[in-house]
């Protein structure tokens, strides 16, 4: 699958641990490939609805979401699920089509807690945008 190759790319080319790519399919996001995330933890994230966890926050506010500890976030846009990944920090990414819609939400996680600059969150949406399209 295209999308699991782009991953595997992605999470290395980042120093990234696992990662994610859920795709936008009508009114909900899709997960079409995972990289080292728990099988329970893949079940629950099958499908993402818009403002639940960091993926539909993501898709939400059309930006960014991050959090530098995944276990001990309190900010409520961490999901309990994401929780029993084995990696600290973590970023949801939205990817946008041509016409500035999305697309696509690209998470990855990291083993260790990372704080990240404005240019450095940046950087990752560029880079998520090189997601290929499905189909």
């Amino acid at each position: 699958m295209a999308t699991e190759a782009w991953l595997k790319t992605f999470l290395s080319d980042h120093g990234g641990i696992a990662g994610t790519v859920h795709l936008l399919q009508g009114d909900v996001l899709k997960l079409a490939s995972s990289v080292n995330i728990p099988p329970p933890v893949v079940k629950v994230t099958e499908i993402i609805p818009k403002g639940k966890g960091m993926a539909g926050l993501a898709w939400e506010r059309d930006e960014v979401v991050a959090t530098c500890n995944l276990k001990n976030d309190n900010s409520g846009d961490v999901r309990p699920g994401a929780k029993a990944v084995n990696a600290q920090a973590a970023v949801a990414i939205p990817v946008r089509n041509a016409q500035g819609g999305l697309r696509a939400v690209v998470g990855i996680a990291f083993m260790s807690e990372r704080d990240w600059s404005e240019q450095e969150l940046k950087a990752f949406e560029a880079a998520a945008a090189s997601l290929p399209d499905a189909g």
